[in-house]
């Protein structure tokens, strides 16, 4: 239900506002804002959308909780397309998901709403931890043969001399 009121409601509110601005600053202006606001856009959600996911990699690498990374570059994903669909409401709701004190609330809200019954980190269906490579069965055979040390050792070797 709430879907079809989106679906109902946005582009009536889109409407509204075109015809608004419009007849206040004309049509040409009115179309530069929805294509400036575009680009400003891309440019503003590329640069948060690397931040996200260094933040995602940063959280994955010191094996923490990825849910607040993740929520937040799928915001930045949403405020992509919003601000990429011409409109000032859509654009309004975009540039708001930037700010990342509004992200911050959007996930807390959303993360009060939610009840988390089951979670599980890995592909497999227990924790299952590496093995020791010091605890291995396996027996290596090899050669050996000693080195023994040079005799001067302040005279280097040929080998850290270089080419003549």
């Amino acid at each position: 239900m709430y879907l079809f009121l989106a679906f109902l409601l946005v582009p009536i509110i889109e409407i509204a506002l075109f015809i608004q601005v419009g007849g206040l600053i004309g049509l040409w202006p009115t179309l530069a804002i929805v294509v400036l606001t575009a680009v400003l856009g891309t440019v503003l959600v590329r640069t948060q959308g690397r931040m996200a996911l260094a933040n995602l990699q940063r959280s994955f690498a010191q094996l923490d909780d990825p849910t607040e990374p993740l929520a937040h570059g799928a915001m930045i994903l949403l405020s992509g397309v919003l601000l990429l669909t011409p409109g000032f409401f859509t654009d309004a709701v975009g540039f708001a998901l930037l700010v990342p004190g509004i992200r911050v609330a959007v996930f807390r809200y959303l993360r009060s709403k939610a009840t988390i019954t089951h979670f599980q980190m890995g592909a497999g269906a227990q924790f299952q931890s590496r093995p020791d490579p010091f605890e291995q069965d396996e027996v290596i055979d090899g050669e050996f043969t000693e080195v023994q040390p040079r005799k001067d050792p302040a005279k280097p070797s040929k080998w850290v001399e270089g080419p003549h």
